[in-house]
């Protein structure tokens, strides 16, 4: 497939963009500084600001889906930044007629008890609460949106280097956890459901997770 990846070089997106080059795709990677990516075969890179929507969907057109890793870590408004970011994309992925956009979500609005989401807990860690709540109103976005055809990957609460192993189980909107009561996955083996979910659509319209 030819698919545009914005954020390649972050951590998920790194992640990402591994998993989509090994399996033959062809990727163009949409960045803020191109120099942090190397030349690798099926690989294209080019600079774009994400918030510039009339600028970013013809970088978007022509292309099988739209794979988001853009986050706003970096930033001092973390939630205002992600939001922006993520509103521009959605417009920037009509106005190109994109087939599909796959969305890297957090794990804060999954519900680790009825009606009650990860993001409200008080042991939901301060300095990530800005992601986790930008993300939650990406989700609220997509779920808004009548005409695009969005997925959202979700990953487990520990989002962190490891394997690549193939094997977790896939979840809707409840946190998953282990039998030791651990929430977590691999980013590698989340650019692995992310991937699947590219080749092999599954959840249309829909916010789906991922975890041991």
């Amino acid at each position: 497939m030819n698919i545009v990846l914005i954020g390649a070089s972050g951590y998920v997106g790194s992640a990402l963009l591994k998993e989509a080059l090994a399996r033959g795709h062809r990727v163009t990677a949409v960045v803020s500084n191109p120099a942090k990516l190397a030349a690798q075969p099926g690989l294209e890179t080019v600079k774009a600001d994400v918030l510039d929507g009339a600028a970013l969907a013809p970088r978007l057109q022509g292309h099988d889906a739209v794979v988001s890793a853009f986050s706003g870590h970096a930033q001092a408004d973390v939630y205002g930044y992600y939001v922006q970011g993520m509103r521009s994309i959605i417009a920037a992925a009509k106005q190109a007629r994109v087939p599909r956009l796959l969305v890297v979500g957090g794990a804060g609005s999954l519900e680790v008890a009825p009606g009650v989401q990860l993001v409200d807990t008080p042991e939901f860690p301060p300095q990530w609460k800005g992601t986790a709540e930008g993300a939650r109103e990406a989700l609220t976005l997509l779920r808004a949106e009548p005409e695009l055809d969005w997925t959202m990957l979700s990953p487990s609460a520990y989002l962190e280097p490891g394997e690549r192993t193939g094997r977790f189980r896939l979840g809707t909107d409840q946190l998953l956890v282990d039998a030791q009561g651990a929430s977590r996955i691999s980013v590698e083996d989340y650019a692995v459901a992310m991937i699947d979910e590219l080749e092999r659509p599954a959840h249309s319209r829909r916010r789906f997770t991922v975890g041991y």
